[in-house]
């Protein structure tokens, strides 16, 4: 059973960026440009499209530059969770903003995740799949061969019901998690206090069978180096035109 389409978000905008230097010397990652628009407006624009009213967006390093960046924004509203004091890594973080999330299931997804949708929004899609009877998150995943940027070893195997188990350690797995999912608030239960990463209650999750994936209809860009940027806007210039 699906849920409604989520009406908030959180947008993961804190990070450092090391890997896109020089470019971020002087400006956070969310605010770099790929195709003439900052990876944040990106994300920002996929979640108004899929009915999104309030994004929460969280900030630490440069986060000056993002919130004044965000200040006339209205489609989706945004809220700043301002972590320049103590960054919280991608667990913390979250549990820092559920005051302002609410109680309701909400995407999660990363200011520097960019793909090009197939013939149904992958948001929408998530929405359709995600079922908070049996789930506490379902993460979209694309392959990791043929993603664009991406050399890694992926980090999920996938049953065919959709269940998730964790790559073993020197393997290679069929799937890279492409930074969007669906979480139900109900996750952080229990969570610890702090920074620590959200990959600790992924695995919790995965314990006790309630972690799940959707495999993304598109293409997916990584888009985490400089030479990265070419490449996601040479397969945007191909799908467009």
């Amino acid at each position: 059973m699906s849920i409604e389409t989520p009406r908030r978000a959180m947008v993961l905008a804190a990070g450092f960026g090391q890997r896109m230097r020089p470019l971020t010397d002087t400006m956070p990652k969310p605010l770099v440009k790929v195709a003439g628009k900052a990876l944040l407006d990106h994300v920002l624009d996929r979640l108004a499209n899929a009915g999104v009213q309030k994004a929460i967006v969280n900030v630490h390093y440069l986060g000056a530059q993002i919130i004044a960046h965000v200040a006339q924004r209205r489609r989706p509203a945004v809220v700043i969770s301002d972590e320049r004091d103590a960054l919280l890594d991608t667990g913390g973080g979250v549990v820092k903003a559920l005051p302002l999330i609410g109680p309701a299931p909400f995407y999660h997804i990363n200011s520097d995740t960019i793909w090009i949708d197939g013939v149904q929004p992958n948001l929408t899609r998530l929405a359709e799949r995600f079922d908070a009877a049996t789930m506490d998150a379902l993460l979209l995943l694309a392959p990791t061969a043929g993603s664009i940027g991406y050399a890694g070893r992926g980090d999920f195997l996938m049953a065919a019901d959709g269940r998730l188990h964790p790559r073993a350690e020197r393997d290679v797995a069929p799937f890279v998690y492409a930074g969007a999912a669906i979480l139900s608030p109900q996750m952080f239960d229990g969570a610890p206090q702090g920074a620590f990463s959200l990959t600790k209650l992924f695995n919790r999750a995965i314990e006790n069978g309630r972690l799940y994936g959707l495999r993304l209809d598109g293409l997916w860009m990584h888009v985490g180096t400089p030479d990265a940027i070419g490449q996601a806007e040479r397969a945007i210039a191909e799908s467009a035109g």
